[in-house]
């Protein structure tokens, strides 16, 4: 029992810190100097680190933010517990660490990222209907914004139809602080 305690607190301790990688900050720092808190909207995430360094900047910083969840989750499943309910936990860690990383005074990025590279490893196929869902809500209302947010929520909704309860709820979990990051 001790055991499985011990590895519940690695893999909570070890997903917020490599969540609280923050990937628009370290490119931005990294090409500019600057802090990227400090530039256009504030926010420390991928489109932001577009709107300062172009594409260049948006794709360093999804490569970083996608990676530290790839790697993060690989490393639970393949070296600490592998379970559904154990990788669940590490991407709420993940998504916390991302949006209130410790280093950076607990301005992080917003998720989507980070939620979408999780769901893409929990559900692989939740992603491929995501993207349909996208391609169709774009086709109808010309918004970018609503039709990510409206895809985005496919994701659970389809998980409820091919996945257990604890990949459902936990992808549940990350679309709603997604969309709570957003109204911050």
């Amino acid at each position: 029992m001790e055991n499985i305690i011990v590895k519940f607190v690695v893999i909570i301790v070890m997903s917020y810190l490599a969540g609280s990688v923050a990937g628009g900050y370290y490119v931005v720092k990294l090409f500019t100097g600057q802090d990227i808190r400090k530039l256009e909207s504030g926010n420390a995430g991928a489109t932001n680190a577009g709107r300062v360094l172009g594409k260049k900047g948006f794709l360093l910083t999804i490569l970083i933010d996608a990676g530290k969840v790839f790697i993060t989750l690989a490393i639970v499943q393949h070296t600490i517990i592998d379970s559904d309910l154990a990788l669940v936990i590490s991407s709420i860690l993940l998504i916390t660490g991302h949006l209130y990383p410790f280093q950076l005074g607990f301005q992080g990025g917003k998720g989507v990222v980070v939620y979408l590279a999780s769901a893409l490893f929990l559900s692989p196929l939740t992603i491929a209907v995501m993207a349909i869902v996208m391609g169709a809500s774009y086709g109808v209302s010309r918004r970018y914004k609503t039709a990510g947010f409206i895809s985005m929520a496919s994701i659970p909704l389809t998980a409820f139809l091919i996945d257990d309860y604890i990949v459902v709820c936990g992808l549940f979990l990350l679309f709603c602080t997604v969309v709570l990051s957003h109204n911050k």
